[in-house]
């Protein structure tokens, strides 16, 4: 710049940091508009359940943590409805923006290969946040029957082909396919008996009416407790921390049996990713919460968080299994 002149060096100066200052705030707002705050509102976290059963109770009490954490409500809506359609597509409808979240579990692995349209994809439809919880079935016995461990009961229906059932809930459910893998896998001829509702299965084991049933342990719990059935052994490939000293399926004679179910949060796909870390983030503080751990195993939930690409295999290998199951014991599709 030595060859321009005092003046003209003095302007030129003048506008390259009025340039400068003027370019400053517009950086500012283009960084300020590349990170938007989240969450920026309520967040809707859409399950396919009815309200008052563990997954909505578990939902509940992660979305109050969260919401203290992040700011903002986490508010739970039940849209309960066969293969959790109405639920999804509630999600699918909304914004791609993590405003609104869905509740898959299990049972949306099922539903894969059990509807024969499920009108929605879990899978690329939607993106994996994080599980919430594990949690097992427990196989359960009247107190007063013979057999004191599944050992004895599958030595007797083994000996009496044909004459032992199991009841769990509808056909189709995740209970109901436990006990129809179950039957595969233990080589044993025994008839599956559906009930409506777990109180109904409950009763009928209690009177003798059905050999043995299959359920989650917060519905078995109070019964168990009161000395009305017997916990012969958990569904999971390793003791439960609800249940330590009960000995799984695979454990009693039925060796590589393992059903362990989920429940876990999902965004719809587009969902930006820094959205999609920063609630894995969240969720992986809120569950280490002591308070929230002991309220978990209270219903017999562990509780554990994943990576998005962990929760990912999980449902894309359950939805493979129960597929195998489903077609193995010729249900057909709904």
């Amino acid at each position: 710049m030595s060859d321009i002149p005092p003046f003209l060096r003095s302007l030129l100066t003048r506008r390259s940091m009025l340039a400068v200052t003027l370019a400053a705030p517009l950086s500012a707002a283009g960084s300020a508009k590349a990170q938007v705050k989240y969450p920026n509102g309520p967040v809707r976290v859409i399950l396919p359940f009815a309200a008052g059963g563990v997954a909505d109770i578990t939902a509940r009490l992660v979305a109050e943590r969260l919401g203290e954490k992040l700011g903002q409500r986490f508010v739970i809506e039940n849209m309960p409805g066969a293969g959790g359609v109405a639920a999804a597509r509630a999600v699918l409808q909304a914004p791609a923006d993590g405003q609104t979240l869905a509740l898959f579990s299990n049972g949306t692995a099922i539903s894969v290969p059990l509807f024969k349209q499920l009108r929605f994809d879990p899978v690329n439809e939607f993106v994996p946040i994080s599980t919430l919880g594990t949690f097992d079935f427990l196989f359960v016995t009247a107190a007063d029957a013979p057999y004191k461990t599944l050992g004895d009961l599958l030595k007797f229906a083994k000996a009496n082909s044909g004459l032992a059932n199991i009841g769990t809930v509808t056909a189709g459910s995740t209970q109901n396919l436990s006990a129809e893998l179950f039957k595969a896998s233990a080589k044993v001829d025994m008839s599956i008996v559906p009930f409506k509702a777990t109180p109904e299965i409950l009763l009928a084991v209690t009177k003798h009416d059905i050999y043995m049933a299959i359920d989650s342990y917060a519905s078995m719990q109070g019964l168990i407790e009161a000395g009305k059935i017997r916990a012969l052994a958990s569904s999971g490939a390793m003791r439960g921390e609800t249940t330590p000293d009960l000995p799984t399926v695979a454990e009693s004679g039925v060796p590589g049996f393992d059903v362990t179910s989920w429940n876990a949060i999902f965004a719809q796909k587009g969902t930006p990713q820094p959205i999609i870390d920063q609630l894995n983030s969240a969720i992986r503080d809120v569950l280490r919460e002591q308070e929230l751990r002991v309220a978990f195993l209270k219903l017999g939930i562990t509780p554990i968080a994943s990576s998005p690409a962990e929760l990912a295999m999980r449902l894309k290998s359950d939805i493979e299994k129960w597929g195998a199951v489903i077609k193995s014991a010729g249900i057909e599709q709904q």
